[in-house]
């Protein structure tokens, strides 16, 4: 609670919202306002910006899981006629398309959307900036063309199908793309006195899906949730999971951001946190999660600058991270297991580089370097006994057993690696050959 007084006095803002979700739940949110007695509460919508974008590409990769569409689809395959057909469905989530950041003409945020009736207008003469797939650039047009994907391919517009298949399952009932009564007003407050005025909202047109929606941080909790776990009426939680991964580099001068697709993906004292920024006129927004510490925590506020909402988020988080560290689950042993399984459990060498392997009670395996130096990883198992790696050099790499033809062990095969029981064992292929210890 002090670390949000601390952001409403110094970042002069009308007023200010925080939440903490933890497992699922919101188990704390508190406010601070201008005027005593009438601080905003859980349930009042404010607008949340570009954090619209995150609900986009839900939307997207559904698509994607219903074989409707590719990220490495051009655009031109399900959005014909625009100027930028050759760029694929992928660049544009992670904004490596290389189209404009922002449109042509007036500022979008603070002007009606019919000055820019059709995607044309939003794009302009010369969309491109940067070659596509080299960089990360961040555009606003391109989540407008996403938008326009999902509605195409959807026969309706984006925002009904949000509505049917995202926050009806969801249950954010007070999450929509015009505001909803309690609301906060939005406010410009002037840079160097100690004055505001309000800011008009405008309905954003074609550009909506770059951040035309208001919520509220109980709805945001849910949100939260969802990008920590998936839900199975909306996303798998593979396919969320998926979508966390970095699928852009960092900024030069940001090392320590990146972008999955459409969402952020930052550090903070020393954590991985994902969700998303926004901002429209009058607004701040952030939804950050620590899917390891399985905390999440939103931050809304009512002034077009001023306090710095995310990391307010991220420290409410990590407040809550360190004062009130997760338990972890209680260890207990497996059920049962193919005794093939404990073949494996042990020390195993690839050349002189010595390995451990854990056999888990889920059937999964974990290879780990015993001096700590080397590449190590934890593998999921699959329907036909191999293990595909999830992490680090060996993610996507296939571990398999090798048996002899009496069907004892022989040796283990990673991505071609052979890891034997003994340094460079004399009995298993090594390639190359080894001419044996003297």
């Amino acid at each position: 609670m002090h670390r949000v007084a601390v952001e409403q006095a110094r970042g002069r803002t009308p007023s200010l919202v925080g939440g903490v979700v933890r497992d699922g739940t919101l188990v704390w949110s508190g406010s601070r306002s201008m005027i005593e007695g009438h601080a905003p509460d859980s349930d009042t919508q404010y607008r949340i910006g570009s954090l619209t974008k995150t609900f986009v590409a839900v939307l997207v990769m559904r698509l994607r899981d219903e074989g409707r569409l590719a990220l490495t689809d051009p655009l031109e395959e399900h959005l014909p006629g625009t100027s930028v057909g050759g760029v694929t469905i992928g660049q544009l989530l992670a904004h490596t398309s290389g189209i404009a950041s922002e449109t042509p003409g007036p500022w979008w945020e603070r002007t009606p959307g019919d000055l820019r009736p059709e995607l044309a207008d939003v794009l302009g003469t010369a969309p491109v900036k940067h070659p596509a797939g080299r960089r990360h650039h961040y555009s606003n047009p391109g989540f407008a063309l996403l938008g326009a994907v999902v509605a195409r391919l959807r026969g309706k517009p984006w925002g009904d199908a949000l509505q049917e298949e995202v926050l009806d399952p969801l249950g954010m009932v007070r999450t929509s793309l015009l505001p909803r009564q309690p609301a906060a007003g939005g406010f410009a407050v002037h840079p160097w006195a100690d004055v505001m005025v309000p800011e008009a909202v405008q309905e954003t047109g074609v550009m909506a899906p770059a951040g035309e929606l208001w919520s509220t941080v109980d709805d945001l909790a849910r949100w939260a949730t969802f990008l920590a776990g998936g839900h199975p009426e909306v996303l798998a939680e593979e396919t969320v999971a998926y979508m966390r991964e970095p699928a852009a580099p960092a900024e030069a001068d940001e090392p320590g951001a990146g972008y999955g697709l459409g969402i952020q993906i930052t550090r903070h004292h020393g954590r991985t946190l994902i969700g998303h920024t926004g901002s429209m006129p009058g607004f701040l927004a952030t939804v950050w999660v620590s899917v390891e510490d399985r905390l999440g925590a939103v931050a809304l506020a009512n002034s077009t600058s001023g306090p710095r909402v995310g990391g307010l988020a991220a420290d409410l988080l990590a407040i809550s991270a360190d004062a009130e560290p997760a338990f972890p689950a209680p260890w207990r042993p497996a059920d049962a297991l193919d005794p093939a399984l404990l073949d494996l459990a042990g020390a195993w060498y690839w050349g002189t580089h010595g390995y451990g392997l854990l056999v888990l009670a889920s059937g999964e395996v974990e290879l780990k370097p015993l001096t700590g130096q080397g590449r190590g990883t934890r593998f999921h198992v699959e329907h036909d006994g191999t293990w595909t790696g999830r992490t680090g050099y060996y993610a996507g790499e296939t571990l398999r057993a090798v048996r002899r033809d009496d069907g004892t062990l022989s040796h283990l095969d990673l991505g071609s690696f052979v890891f034997t029981r003994e340094p460079y064992d004399q009995q298993a292929p090594v390639p190359g050959g080894f001419p044996g210890w003297s």
